[in-house]
Formats: C-alpha cells, sequence, structure tokens
C-alpha cells in the first residue's frame, strides 16, 4: 500500500523552509502532492502558473513528490487522491494555534486524512514567504533562503515592478 501525503500551501514563493519539510516527508511518505493552492480571494505576488514552476522546479531533485495547482478544499483534494495524512509546517505557537484548528475540522470533514506537523531546520523557522517578498523588494539578497530559481524569478519580478 502507497502511503501518500499531501503538502499544501500559497508558495508565494517557495522557501528553503518549505523544502525543508518536504524533503524530509519525502522520505515518511511513499508519496507527496505538493499543492499549490489558488485562491482568488488572495492577492500574490506571483501568478498561480509561476507558483506552480518555481515549486515544481525547485523540488525537481524529488523523485516521489509531484507538483499540482488545486481550487477548492484542500481535505477534498487529500482524500480524492487517497493521502492518509496533511503535511503542515509550524515554525511558531502562534502557527500551531491556526493550524490545529484547521486539522481539526479537516478531521471532522474527513477523518480518514491525519494532519502531521513538521518542524523545519531551526535555521528556516523565522522564514516566511511574507519576509522574502519584503527583503527582495527592497533590493536585499534573498539568495540563502530560497532556491536559486526563485532568487532568479524574485529579482526578475521586482526589477520589472521598480522600472
Amino acid at each position: 500500500m502507497n502511503r501518500i501525503a499531501v503538502y499544501p500551501g500559497t508558495f508565494d514563493p517557495i522557501t528553503n523552509g518549505h523544502v525543508d519539510v518536504i524533503e524530509r516527508a519525502s522520505q515518511m511518505f511513499d508519496k507527496i502532492f505538493v499543492v499549490v493552492a489558488v485562491n482568488s480571494k488572495k492577492t500574490t505576488l506571483f501568478t498561480d502558473e509561476e507558483r506552480l514552476e518555481m515549486a515544481k522546479v525547485s523540488l525537481k531533485n524529488l523523485p516521489n513528490v509531484e507538483v499540482e495547482m488545486f481550487q477548492g478544499l484542500v481535505v477534498d483534494y487529500a482524500h480524492k487522491k487517497n493521502a492518509v495524512a496533511l503535511i503542515r509546517g509550524i515554525r511558531a505557537i502562534s502557527d500551531f494555534e491556526y493550524e490545529f484548528q484547521i486539522a481539526l475540522m479537516n478531521r471532522k470533514l474527513v477523518p480518514e486524512v491525519a494532519t502531521i506537523f513538521l518542524m523545519p531546520h531551526e535555521k528556516y523557522t523565522y522564514l516566511n514567504s511574507s519576509i522574502i517578498r519584503e527583503l527582495s523588494g527592497l533590493g536585499q539578497n534573498v539568495n540563502e533562503f530560497v532556491p536559486d530559481f526563485v532568487a532568479k524569478k524574485l529579482k526578475e519580478k521586482f526589477k520589472n515592478k521598480n522600472n
């Protein structure tokens, strides 16, 4: 039996913290679906297609990881994929409180899909996509915080926005 997990996120952009969690999850499960969430109510720096491309390129070295886009309830997606778990990254207690509420609701909706919380390596605990966007927008080098392809895309995005 294949043990399948789903790791959802906006990934605007994907960071080394995300990659770290996905790499560790890929050792625990036979297959990981990384789901780039499409949310029409959320304004993102990158388009859905750009976020999908950055995630695919950043995770291409993981043979049991597949990246897809999805709009709707992630727990429904997980159920359709026969996943046994949703993976969520937790950096701080504030993350846990929010994620715990979502996990309880997901368990109510689809009890057979568990939520697994993974902490990133401690060097990534302060890292999130909002900080990366802000730093990059202010011209700061973010190469140590994101995969190379993402750093290149951030430079291009802000070069175009500042011209």
